[in-house]
């Protein structure tokens, strides 16, 4: 497995601290990476190996190798192990939110509320996002699989492709209003 760092992290990280908003975007990658980590640990334990780490200046992405006999023996069951790895990463973090939604419940104090609030908040906004269905986000590449079970291969990346550009052409619209 080969691990990459993308060089442009370092102007991320140069920008933040400029707007003095490093503290936000360390804590939103500390968070992408263990979304990431969700999906390796789907992956591995679905049996599948790691091929390629590579760390952005959006967090961390992670390849895997899928034998080719998969493809041609079990492509139902292929399609649902694809499904739940890209499950996994959102899974995580409102697994995370609602950890912290819970301790604040029981009344377990926290000595710092912005602090809860933006773990609360940036995990239900890296969860949700990566749901949203544009391939090759994490609920794009569910909605390929899914379509991929129902209607074939082809079919299912034709119809994925429409979905992800009539989502993004709308997002356009109302970020445009």
């Amino acid at each position: 497995m080969s691990i990459k760092i993308d060089l442009k992290i370092f102007l991320f990280l140069f920008l933040f601290l400029l707007t003095s908003q490093i503290e936000i975007y360390i804590l939103l990658m500390v968070f992408a990476i263990i979304h990431e980590l969700g999906h390796l640990l789907a992956g591995v334990l679905l049996k599948f190996k790691p091929n390629e780490m590579r760390l952005t200046p959006f967090g961390l992405q992670i390849s895997f190798d899928v034998d080719p006999q998969e493809y041609n023996k079990k492509n139902k069951e292929l399609a649902i192990k694809k499904a739940i790895i890209a499950l996994a990463g959102p899974i995580i973090n409102f697994l995370i939110a609602t950890v912290m939604i819970a301790v604040a419940k029981f009344g377990i104090s926290i000595q710092n509320i912005y602090v809860y609030q933006i773990i609360i908040y940036s995990n239900l906004v890296i969860g949700l996002f990566n749901l949203i269905p544009i391939y090759p986000m994490d609920g794009g590449r569910v909605l390929k699989e899914i379509l991929k079970l129902a209607f074939g291969n082809k079919k299912a990346y034709k119809y994925t492709y429409l979905v992800s550009k009539t989502v993004l052409i709308l997002l356009t619209a109302v970020a445009s209003i």
